[in-house]
């Protein structure tokens, strides 16, 4: 079967409701892509570069609004719920449709594992119970959330999406009066702390370790072009919502950033493991926040619970499309009143609270391995979308389907994506805690071809290519 001899159709998803808007779709973006990482991870890259780990936030921001524009051209033109896995079909066959999208599914599950954890450990410290007891309150809670019509889904995602927006646009705003001395108590600090060790202390190295520290703070806003097929304008929601939420965490991060350099000294900046250590609370607590520890703790069990959510619908839809295309036992497929995939749901909580069990379980080895992949499969699959932009542009070109989302530079925009994500992978391999990253990536995508190939799932059920293909 060839997409050369006609135009390809893209994946039935009229079934699906149609009921997120605009705002929706911004929200849910920047609720996968902020989440504790944020709040606790932020050291780590300025260890590693100090003030120049803006670069690194630049060189990955920009390659990431390519990818982010690319895909918005192909999901502008062919709106379809498997997002990247149907264009990956589209451009290069089902084994590919079905290795990305099984392997993007398989990704959202061990992140939603992690996520449930890290927010049940805290959340069981509060009230001196089990951990397990309110990961299962939180699993059930979403499942019903996301078992009624989508509009309800995205109003819920867009409030706590918004608490923490509404929490980094504070710390942004008290930040900048400690820098500029207007706190009572405080004078002008100036470039003390941001120069002291000097703007690139470890020189390009350390912006090249940074890289590998904030290269993936970006995931999870690929999730807007999944969301975009329930959306009332798909068009319209897809060209809003990523430039918004592209520019909106650009903000964040590299304010964010600016805040901690500026207040804290260079030495005082590391990982951190738990609410306290966090930079932003070190921040916070200059300003004499009252129960900033606290308050810390409730603004990243919203923040992993947030992502939590996105990514249940994301790995249900992923599902959905699957099922449609034969690559999944075809009852997933199947709707409830409210047009929404209810089994999809249920199959995603399920293994999510299954790898819940899994991270306290801790077989020796098996985690570290499953874990070690999510990094590179969200590379994989930024390089995916390049190369089926390149395959699937001249096409959308040629039978007059580009939508409201266009780029400009092809095929150069690709090609160097192209180039600078291989670069990622390169930095991965030369450094020992990443290394094995790639590795596990590589035997989890071989796995996935090599069942593809020995069941042959969803021939003659496609609904990618057109009958005549």
């Amino acid at each position: 079967m060839s997409a050369n001899n006609s135009a390809p159709k893209p994946a039935t998803i009229t079934a699906l409701g149609s009921g997120l808007k605009t705002r929706h779709l911004t929200m849910m973006g920047l609720g996968s892509a902020i989440g504790a990482g944020l709040f606790l991870g932020t050291g780590v890259g300025i260890r590693a570069a100090g003030p120049a780990v803006i670069l690194a936030y630049l060189i990955a921001g920009i390659v990431v609004m390519a990818v982010m524009g690319m895909l918005g051209e192909l999901g502008s033109a062919r709106p379809a719920s498997g997002s990247f896995a149907t264009y990956a079909q589209m451009a290069f066959g089902p084994w590919a449709g079905f290795t990305i999208g099984w392997l993007f599914w398989f990704n959202l599950v061990m992140v939603m594992g992690a996520e449930m954890t890290g927010a049940a450990a805290i959340v069981g410290t509060w009230f001196n119970v089990d951990p397990w007891i309110p990961a299962l309150v939180f699993v059930v809670l979403f499942a019903i959330i996301n078992a009624f019509r989508v509009g309800g889904f995205g109003e819920f995602e867009f409030w706590f999406s918004f608490i923490k927006v509404a929490v980094i646009i504070g710390f942004l705003s008290i930040g900048a009066l400690l820098i500029f001395g207007l706190l009572p108590g405080h004078t002008f600090i100036g470039t003390e702390n941001f120069l002291s060790h000097g703007f690139m202390p470890n020189g390009w190295p350390g912006v090249a370790a940074a890289l590998l520290a904030v290269a993936f703070a970006f995931g999870g806003i690929e999730i807007v072009t999944i969301a975009a097929a329930e959306s009332e304008n798909p068009q319209h929601s897809i060209r809003s919502a990523t430039r918004s939420v592209i520019w909106r965490i650009g903000l964040f991060y590299l304010g964010s950033v600016l805040v901690i350099t500026f207040l804290l000294p260079y030495a005082a900046i590391d990982a951190a493991s738990n609410a306290a250590e966090s930079p932003f609370t070190q921040v916070l607590a200059m300003a004499n926040i009252p129960g900033v520890v606290r308050l810390m703790e409730l603004v990243i069990v919203v923040s992993l619970l947030s992502a939590f959510n996105a990514q249940i619908y994301a790995s249900s839809r992923m599902c959905f499309s699957l099922a449609q295309e034969g690559f999944a036992p075809g009852g997933l497929a199947k709707l409830n009143k409210s047009a929404v995939p209810t089994r999809a749901v249920v199959l995603s909580m399920v293994m999510a609270f299954a790898s819940v069990g899994l991270q306290w379980w801790n077989p020796t080895g098996l985690l570290d391995f499953l874990l070690s992949s999510v990094g590179g499969i969200l590379i994989l699959l930024w390089i995916v979308v390049c190369l089926c932009y390149l395959k699937l542009h001249p096409e959308l070109v040629r039978n007059k389907e580009l939508g409201s989302v266009q780029i400009s530079g092809y095929p150069w925009v690709p090609i160097i994506s192209i180039i600078s994500l291989l670069a990622f992978v390169a930095l991965m391999l030369f450094d020992p805690g990443s290394r094995t990253q790639v590795t596990s990536v590589i035997i989890v995508c071989t796995v996935l071809v090599a069942i593809y190939w020995l069941v042959r799932p969803g021939r003659g059920k496609s609904t990618i290519y057109s009958p005549q293909n």
